[in-house]
């Protein structure tokens, strides 16, 4: 019987891949993704069948992938990251019935900007998505606030596009009521692949002009701190 294999593909590197998704690309004999995820993993995709859709076009690559699967073929259906953070994991489960369904899971964009900025996620931290594409602005500008009343690390998600520019100035003036004007913050833009670009700034100088829909923002909570340029959240350990 075949199997639908959701794929996290990392941050975009290859050298970011897991073991086990490396094994299912090579192994599948049909590759189902957005088109500019199918590019990441083209070494992948040699001799292979490749549906590849544009953006905002996931439950017809979900609907493409269960159907291969159906015919009787092993099938990836890829997503940047992890497929169970803002992935295709969620409408994989919910859309498929008598199917064979594995999640291979990856690692997460934010994952990966921390390591590069240090160690920012050392303690409870949360991401939000500024998207307000499936999800409705009034409820991302509650999750902020709750956020920042809680002393999370908060990791931003899709921060910027061409349709929602002011969004992320608006997230940030909501998390300054309560978040400190020295707040330490990273921005990580392609993290974990080509075209990489970092910046360890502040609440007071966030670079809004650096920002993009590739950007991983990383906010430290109350004792994050910055030593050696790296950007440190402490676990409490007695040193």
């Amino acid at each position: 019987m075949a199997t639908l294999y959701v794929v996290g593909i990392g941050p975009g590197g290859i050298e970011h891949l897991t073991a086990r998704a490396r094994q299912v690309l090579e192994s599948s004999p049909v590759i189902v993704g957005y088109t500019y995820y199918i590019k990441l993993i083209e070494s992948f995709t040699r001799g292979k069948k490749i549906i590849q859709t544009g953006m905002t076009r996931e439950i017809e690559r979900c609907q493409a992938a269960i159907e291969e699967v159906r015919n009787g073929s092993d099938t990836c259906l890829v997503s940047t990251g992890d497929p169970g953070l803002y992935g295709m994991a969620g409408p994989i489960l919910e859309m498929a019935e008598d199917i064979d369904v594995e999640i291979v899971p990856g690692v997460s964009s934010v994952f990966s900007a921390a390591a590069e900025m240090g160690a920012p996620l050392m303690h409870d931290f949360c991401t939000i998505s500024l998207s307000d594409l499936l999800t409705p602005w009034a409820i991302i500008e509650k999750r902020l606030e709750h956020a920042a009343l809680g002393d999370f690390v908060i990791s931003l998600y899709n921060p910027k596009s061409k349709g929602r520019k002011h969004h992320i100035e608006t997230a940030i003036e909501i998390l300054g009521k309560t978040i400190d004007s020295e707040r330490p913050v990273a921005l990580v833009k392609n993290a974990g692949r080509e075209g990489n670009e970092r910046k360890l700034l502040s609440m007071a100088t966030i670079d809004f002009d650096f920002i993009d829909m590739k950007t991983v923002i990383i906010i430290g909570n109350s004792q994050t701190f910055i030593k050696d340029g790296w950007m440190v959240t402490p676990r409490g350990y007695k040193l």
